[in-house]
């Protein structure tokens, strides 16, 4: 995944790389009075002691310095950023002169420079390694920031400018890119309310008031439920099934939340959980999928309620701007263009996949009904007897296959030199650099030419205070016009070996580590000129392309046997081994691709509501959305419900958990172009930096993807890639 998500909602505005007007007056009172609120928080620091965020880091690339910047500098360089980009807004939008790309366009690119280097250092910070000051900073910049973004796009007198600017963009003797940067920005500026009268801009930032808090609660609630609902196991008999390096992380995480001398299993950001693939007791199975299924649903974290005001305010928003629902709004601008073009792709491939998925539910029951006479199989049994089918099928013992996946191999070997032999790009570490954590890597990237060209951070490993998930984010963007080279992170949440053991990973987490390589290197490789259109800021249905096509490198037979070795004594995995990994990799796809579209349907029912119709219950809401499109088998929850589905709801894939779908169509039929030219060869890889890489949102996406392609994507590759073919 691409960004974080509770931030990316509010990040994605700073990043227009505008600035604003700093007008109180244009705010609601609630926002004036959480202002006065934010400005007057941390003046107790004196104002000349010194703030390294207030200037550019000195670090290769402007990597931040971690080991200056504490939490009490956080709140002064939001207030200057923020005050700095009033001023700079104030001289855009009034300069006296006509305005020209120069004095319009590129000023609103140049600006917000302490900003926008203080919110992409906070908000990464926040997602991977948060604390109670920083969730409270969190809560106070969200309506701010709302209303900072407001102040930029629905500023009459800027977008006055850049109206002009797009009616005369034919005549203004721009290059492509500099005439799509006007386009993009004219947009932006529309779909924001720029043209809406006063009454309904002051609506527009009402809502968009709202929605930022509700938002940063909803994701804040999250976090807090992640220990909330951790099961606590007494007796390690019930854990019967774990291996011993399960057993001893399982200890040390319940010493770690003191409770000594017991058993932690932390739950993971999906419905389902990895760890339910293992568990012989069946009741402690039930205990663990309950706690996850039904987590942020009572108490203090409740997000129900959270979920539907959000998605009344949606709906408020786009009925707005002219538009049916969310879904209509939030599509226009992506490559699906309309929700009817999501609907069409799920239900042509439903039907196949439910019966897909209903074979192996019957080969589940099977063997179950072995062991548990009269049983009937559930989803908390899924995993664990999918698992034995599994094993039967392929003699694949998936702990002994782990022994082939160590985490530095599989990243050194593996991740790393695809990435050389594709790209001929190498990482060499940086352990001078500092880090936010001490689990955290810092790397160098350098060309097959010895150009450095990026600075990558590896952080890897679950903790507290880190979001559920794995993405990738910036904390310094690609410019030509910037003179800025990328700096960029990798996250994930691999389960750490105990100190002193080597860490094992499964196959899963071994393809996520490619697919958050691939977008690392859309944030690396890119060389665009604007920062507004470089890297992966590109639309949602074609971002995941990149990440979803380097997946599939992972069980190339060249690439497999580089990193597929033995922990202990460095032999390669068995050819006959191997060939299982490889065979089962289709094992339980009906399953994966099911609970994956429930999860996108669910989305786009959520946002495809109207203000007329908006429901009062979440649960009920999300039973009769499934049953709408034939997905409700209660064995197979969607990946995702609506109180944890932080994709759709913490606002950055809202209406668009579906892109996952939509790009694998592009990844499958670039991977499967790209085997019928001679698979992993430098040529080839160079092709696709040079037409998919290096271009971010400078052309349109599927321009792009033609380019490298020669033609259109079929639904072939996906078919075979899904096994439904």
């Amino acid at each position: 995944m691409k960004l974080t998500l509770s931030a990316a909602a509010v990040f994605s505005a700073l990043m227009l790389s505008g600035c604003e007007q700093n007008n109180t007056a244009n705010a609601t009172p609630e926002a004036s009075a959480k202002q006065r609120q934010f400005q007057n928080a941390g003046r107790g620091e004196s104002r000349s002691q010194a703030n390294p965020l207030f200037s550019a880091s000195t670090l290769t690339y402007g990597a931040p310095a971690f080991d200056k910047i504490t939490d009490a500098h956080f709140q002064l360089a939001f207030e200057k950023g923020m005050k700095e980009q009033a001023l700079e807004i104030e001289a855009i939008a009034k300069n006296s002169q006509d305005p020209t790309f120069e004095n319009t366009i590129i000023a609103m690119e140049k600006s917000g420079v302490l900003l926008t280097r203080t919110s992409r250092i906070f908000f990464n910070l926040v997602g991977t390694d948060s604390n109670p000051e920083r969730r409270k900073l969190q809560q106070a910049l969200a309506p701010r920031l709302a209303a900072h973004n407001d102040n930029i796009k629905l500023n009459g007198q800027l977008f006055e400018r850049i109206e002009t600017l797009y009616n005369q963009r034919d005549g203004l003797d721009l290059d492509a890119q500099s005439k799509r940067l006007v386009e993009v920005y004219y947009r932006d500026f529309v779909r924001a309310g720029a043209k809406l009268n006063k009454e309904q801009k002051t609506k527009v930032r009402q809502i968009n008031e709202e929605h930022s808090s509700l938002t940063t609660q909803f994701a804040q609630n999250l976090l807090a439920e992640s220990s909330n609902i951790a099961v606590v196991v007494d007796d390690v008999a019930q854990l019967k099934g774990l291996s011993e390096a399960q057993l001893k992380a399982a200890s040390a995480a319940a010493e770690a939340a003191d409770h000594k001398g017991k058993y932690l299993i932390s739950i993971t950001n999906t419905t389902r959980q990895p760890i339910l693939a293992s568990l012989d007791n069946r009741e402690l199975r039930q205990r663990v999928w309950e706690a996850s299924a039904y987590r942020a649903q009572e108490g203090e974290n409740d997000n129900r309620t959270i979920v539907l005001r959000l998605v009344e305010l949606r709906a408020q928003k786009a009925q707005l701007l002219g538009y049916d629902n969310w879904a209509s709004y939030s599509l226009e601008k992506q490559m699906a263009g309309t929700p009817k073009a999501v609907y069409d792709m799920f239900g042509s491939m439903v039907p196949a996949v439910v019966e897909n998925t209903k074979k192996e539910a019957a080969d589940i029951q099977a063997l179950m009904s072995e062991e548990l006479e009269g049983a009937e199989v559930q989803p908390w049994d899924w995993a664990y007897y999918a698992e034995k089918v599994r094993q039967q099928r392929y003699d694949l013992d998936a702990n002994e296959v782990k022994k082939y996946f160590e985490f530095n191999r599989v990243l050194e070997d593996g991740v790393f030199f695809t990435m050389n032999r594709q790209y001929g790009v190498t990482f060499k570490p940086r352990t001078d650099l500092p880090v936010y954590h001490p689990d955290v890597k810092a790397y160098e990237v350098f060309d097959e030419d010895g150009t450095s060209l990026a600075i990558f951070y590896a952080d890897y490993f679950a903790r507290e205070g880190k979001r559920g998930g794995a993405w990738m984010s910036s904390f310094v963007g690609q410019s030509k016009l910037l003179n800025q080279k990328p700096v960029v992170v990798n996250v994930m949440n691999i389960e750490k070996a105990p100190e002193g053991e080597r860490t094992l990973i499964s196959y899963d987490n071994v393809t996520t580590m490619f697919h958050e390589m691939g977008h690392g290197l859309h944030g690396m490789l890119s060389d665009v000129k604007y920062p507004k259109l470089a890297g992966t800021a590109v639309s949602r249905d074609f971002v995941e392309f990149p990440s979803t096509y380097e997946e599939d490198w992972a069980a190339y037979p060249e690439v497999i046997k580089n990193y597929a070795k033995h922990f202990q004594t460095g032999e390669p995995i068995p050819a006959e081994l191997l060939e299982k990994v490889i065979k089962s990799r289709t094992f339980n796809m009906g399953y994966d691709t099911l609970e994956y579209m429930s999860a996108a349907l669910l989305d786009m029912e959520w946002h495809s509501i109207s203000v007329d119709n908006v429901p009062t219950n979440a649960n009920e809401f999300e039973q009769a959305a499934l049953e709408k499109h034939g997905v409700d088998l209660d064995f197979v929850p969607p990946r995702y419900k609506s109180t944890f589905f932080a994709h759709s709801m913490g606002g950055g894939y809202s209406a668009g958990y579906y892109a996952y779908m939509w790009s694998e169509i592009l990844a499958a039929d670039a991977f499967s172009y790209v085997q019928e030219q001679g698979g992993l060869k430098r040529e080839l890889g160079m092709k696709y930096r040079k037409e998919i890489l290096s271009v971010g949102n400078s052309r349109p996406p599927m321009e792009s993807y033609k380019a490298f392609r020669g033609q259109a994507p079929t639904t072939d590759g996906l078919l075979k890639r899904r096994n439904l073919k």
